[in-house]
């Protein structure tokens, strides 16, 4: 066993890094592309109820209108942070509810409600869409076999979603959906209200995570104390399945072998952290390498283990589907102006998540996902607008190539 250490080198954190970042970055950027043709579709039409803004908690302090071009910027600015002010603050207090019933052990209630919520999306949110996209395209079909096909496709999403005997890829596909759907009527709000809703959340996600006070931070550590599942919205590039038993179990993607001699039939393989480098063919090393002197850790130790929120450090990427649907929100945003804005924006979310990859491999802990996306996003999408387009138009306009 020695020489096969001594024979083999161990890999560092750049030579998955790819790897991992393919395994987020393609669920992403579908999540994106869906948002933005969506947009496209069904906000072409000026006399679509699908163009005009909905009443939520994000437009209760201040109600803000597109053709309302009088009012100054200094009230339509106030108001959106009033209206970013109140939605944040509900978001706070029903996180910290999640932390006190998930303390007092409700976590059946919570998994029934978090399923009640994705069955609401699934066939509200998606049969509104739907509609639409029938009416769109005059695609010819009956309201019962719509609402069969309505029904079945939500009820498979639930137990998709919270059942892990179902193929993982049908799993991660219905999650998704679900931040398409959710993303989709967020682009609905008014466009001051979306620029400061979303730089609001880019701070509350900071806060919630890092802050020794921060409720995800005490949901997380919460569940490993206990070593239980948030019940949450959480998409897994590579799932993490875990149980009573002190091993570890790793649902890994194997190399498909000509050779069949391999007894092994199933993807679950158990573990333990100091076997993780003897079994380096099988499993991908992950984006945080766990020393031995870290295995022996208690549980109560989350710094080196804090993981399901943002960007996990113990193996598998874990991405909040708060961030699928932000992400998108802003590029959907963005392509209600200009394709090359969406462009931009797209390429600042990316280089965003690629920047919170690496400072997670250098601080070893959990962190936000939204911050470093959402600011460079918002950075270029304003940058854009505002210089690339005009040097852009005037380039064209004066037969100038580069």
């Amino acid at each position: 066993m020695d020489r096969n250490h001594q024979r083999r080198p161990r890999k560092s954190i750049l030579d998955s890094l790819g790897e991992e970042l393919i395994g987020i970055l393609t669920p992403v950027s579908i999540c994106m592309f869906t948002v933005v043709l969506l947009v496209c579709l069904l906000n072409s039409d000026p006399s679509s109820s699908s163009s005009s803004s909905f009443s939520s908690i994000a437009t209760a302090a201040y109600s803000e209108s597109d053709s309302d071009s009088d009012s100054p910027w200094e009230d339509k600015l106030l108001g959106a942070f009033l209206n970013s002010l109140v939605f944040v603050a509900a978001i706070t207090a029903a996180t910290f509810l999640l932390v006190l019933l998930f303390y007092l052990r409700c976590v059946a209630f919570l998994k029934l409600y978090m399923a009640f919520s994705a069955f609401v999306v699934l066939a509200n949110l998606g049969g509104e869409i739907s509609v639409l996209l029938i009416d769109r395209f005059r695609f010819p079909i009956d309201s019962v076999t719509f609402s069969i096909l309505l029904l079945n496709f939500s009820v498979v999403g639930v137990f998709a979603v919270f059942m892990s005997r179902f193929s993982i890829l049908i799993t991660q596909g219905y999650l998704v959906v679900i931040g398409v759907l959710v993303a989709y009527f967020f682009t609905m709000l008014p466009e001051w209200t979306t620029w400061v809703l979303l730089v609001a959340l880019a701070v509350y996600d900071l806060a919630a995570v890092l802050l020794p006070v921060g409720p995800l931070r005490l949901l997380v550590e919460m569940a490993i104390s206990r070593d239980e599942d948030i019940p949450a919205l959480v998409y897994e590039a590579r799932p993490v399945v875990r149980n009573d038993s002190p091993l570890v179990q790793r649902r890994v993607w194997r190399e498909q072998r000509s050779s069949q001699s391999d007894d092994v039939e199933n993807n679950v393989v158990r573990v333990e952290e100091e076997e993780q480098q003897e079994r380096s063919e099988e499993i991908s090393v992950p984006l945080i390498d766990s020393s031995s002197s870290s295995s022996r850790r208690s549980p109560e130790s989350s710094e080196a283990f804090l993981e399901g929120i943002g960007l996990g450090s113990s193996g598998a990427i874990k991405l909040g589907l708060g961030d699928f649907i932000f992400y998108s929100v802003l590029v959907g945003r963005a392509a209600m102006y200009d394709l090359m804005t969406v462009y931009a924006c797209y390429l600042a979310i990316i280089a965003g998540l690629g920047v919170t990859l690496m400072l997670l491999s250098v601080y070893q802990k959990a962190l936000p996902a939204l911050p470093v996306s959402i600011l460079l996003g918002v950075v270029f999408y304003f940058l854009t607008r505002l210089f690339l387009e005009v040097f852009v138009v005037q380039c064209s306009s004066n037969l100038v190539m580069f």
